[in-house]
């Protein structure tokens, strides 16, 4: 599947859009001033510790207390403290680790405050960032991701990912990421190596040796909690974790961001500099590779399929609940066929929208009932498929005796939410309606199930006149495309009592055909 990443640039904000076979995806955004601090690694000092929750408050430098749980900690978190006091009263002087000791693993159940005391400092990483009232959630388990290889030290430990399928291109990695990697730090193969040489990862571990040689020497001068290495930035990190193969355009508006990202592709992997393009068209750029319309369409309360199906999702203070409903134009057919053929296209819609949300906690789906054994495990089993492309870590179980799908996503950061309610011109902006930009999809969408039901019907569409100019105008108008399509002609009125959003279909009669 052809992925393309439309990158618009302000002044104070930079917003990028994944398109997956021409459909929307992931959408974010980052404040120029303002950048995300997961994946940063803080000097931090233990500021209160809570016995009773197991968990510590970390002052790291930031305006709210980060939280450091005990599962948190990780095995080495014994090694870690020492490194960290060593550099920082200058007993370490070398930045690697081929003569440090490592410290006995740290027992899984335990006292937080059996590991610090107040004001201990360590080298912490973050997990999220502040939520609502929440401050960051930390890590002990420091991790430095490249582009095929992860870096995690003190531990000699190689894991190659689990999507990588041939045993033995899992074997060829682990033995080539073995000779080649730095003594007490461990490394987790990507599944981006999988095919690659020995010189491109031997060159990627390189790099993150580099980086862990910044901390060092930034950890020699900082005595106050404050930053000791920033991830790279939003666009960098976006294509670090999901450029491959598939991957064949990125456009940029902007040319010094355009510099920087081919600066960046430059490094990381040369032969995708080619995919790189400069927009300079006098269109919006997120108007000309139709990520608007597609925002327009994905948020809100509900969202609409091709079939007429949607899905209502709603946000509560404990989860996220969906529900799956067939709408009034699903084409008679067997019961359990029909719920079938929803919850299937429902599926497919919620797996998206939750990587276009950044939906994280708990998410209960309600599907339309099913009977049969066989087409409940064929729905989990599709479920799976369909997050698959999901880089968050998620969890889904099979549905429960009342029809109930429970997932659970990472959280790293806030939910998107996009407000697409425009003010209604027939009302003055005392109400809202739909967005304006989807009038001409939905009139599309019912003309194909009129078409589909009713064959041998003529076909008039009365609507306002605006409207009616619009699919009149250019050559061929809209008119003559769906003649076209469907060869029938469809005739067109228009009504100037009708609001903007008002339209009707009626047959040769001159009798409404009413959808719902």
């Amino acid at each position: 599947m052809d992925k393309e990443l439309v990158i618009k640039a302000t002044p104070s904000e930079v917003e990028i859009a994944l398109l997956e076979g021409n459909k929307l995806v992931e959408i974010h955004s980052q404040k120029t001033n303002n950048s995300s601090i997961v994946g940063d690694i803080f000097l931090a000092s233990a500021k209160k510790l809570m016995p009773g929750l197991n968990a510590g408050f970390m002052d790291i430098g930031h305006r709210k207390d980060a939280f450091l749980h005990y599962t948190d900690l990780g095995p080495q978190i014994k090694s870690l403290i020492k490194y960290t006091n060593g550099v920082m009263k200058g007993s370490f002087n070398s930045p690697m680790l081929d003569s440090f000791v490592l410290e006995p693993d740290n027992p899984k159940t335990g006292k937080i405050d059996q590991v610090f005391d107040k004001n201990d400092h360590v080298l912490v990483q973050v997990l999220k960032e502040p939520i609502s009232t929440k401050g960051p959630r930390l890590s002990c388990e420091i991790t430095l991701p490249g582009r095929y290889v992860v870096l995690t030290p003190f531990t000699d430990i190689v894991a190659v990912s689990k999507k990588i399928a041939s045993n033995d291109e899992r074997k060829r990695l682990k033995v080539l990421v073995e000779s080649v990697k730095p003594k007490n730090f461990g490394v987790i193969v990507r599944t981006a190596a999988e095919g690659k040489k020995v010189a491109d990862i031997h060159n990627d571990i390189r790099e993150l040796e580099e980086k862990w040689k910044t901390m060092f020497h930034q950890l020699q001068e900082t005595k106050l909690p404050n930053k000791i290495l920033s991830e790279i930035d939003k666009t960098s990190s976006i294509l670090r974790d999901i450029l491959n193969d598939n991957f064949n355009k990125i456009y940029v508006d902007d040319r010094d961001l355009y510099n920087s990202i081919k600066e960046y592709l430059q490094n990381i992997a040369p032969d995708k500099v080619k995919i790189l393009n400069l927009y300079k068209g006098t269109r919006h750029i997120f108007d000309q590779y139709d990520v608007n319309r597609q925002i327009k369409a994905s948020f809100g309360k509900t969202a609409t399929m091709s079939s007429g199906a949607y899905v209502v999702i709603e946000h509560t203070e404990a989860m996220h609940v969906v529900d799956v409903n067939s709408g009034p134009k699903m084409v008679k057919k067997d019961q359990e066929d029909a719920a079938m053929s929803v919850n299937l296209e429902a599926a497919e819609e919620i797996a998206r929208q939750l990587r276009l949300r950044d939906i994280g906690g708990l998410i209960i789906v309600d599907f339309i009932d099913m009977r049969t054994p066989e087409n409940k495990t064929s729905l989990f089993n599709k479920m799976r498929d369909f997050m698959e492309k999901d880089r968050a870590q998620h969890t889904i179980l099979p549905l429960s005796k009342f029809g109930l799908m429970q997932i659970t996503r990472q959280r790293t950061r806030p939910e998107v939410t996009i407000d697409t309610t425009e003010v209604c011109p027939a009302c003055q902006g005392t109400g809202k309606v739909n967005p304006s930009i989807l009038i001409i999809d939905n009139i599309q969408r019912d003309i194909d199930y009129i078409i589909n039901s009713r064959p041998k019907s003529k076909i008039k569409l009365e609507a306002n006149q605006f409207i009616y100019a619009y699919l009149k105008s250019g050559f061929p108008s809209q008119q003559l495309k769906w003649f076209g399509k469907y060869k029938k002609w469809i005739s067109l009125s228009a009504n100037t009592n009708f609001h903007l959003f008002e339209y009707k279909f009626y047959d040769e009669a001159d009798d409404e055909i009413r959808l719902t």
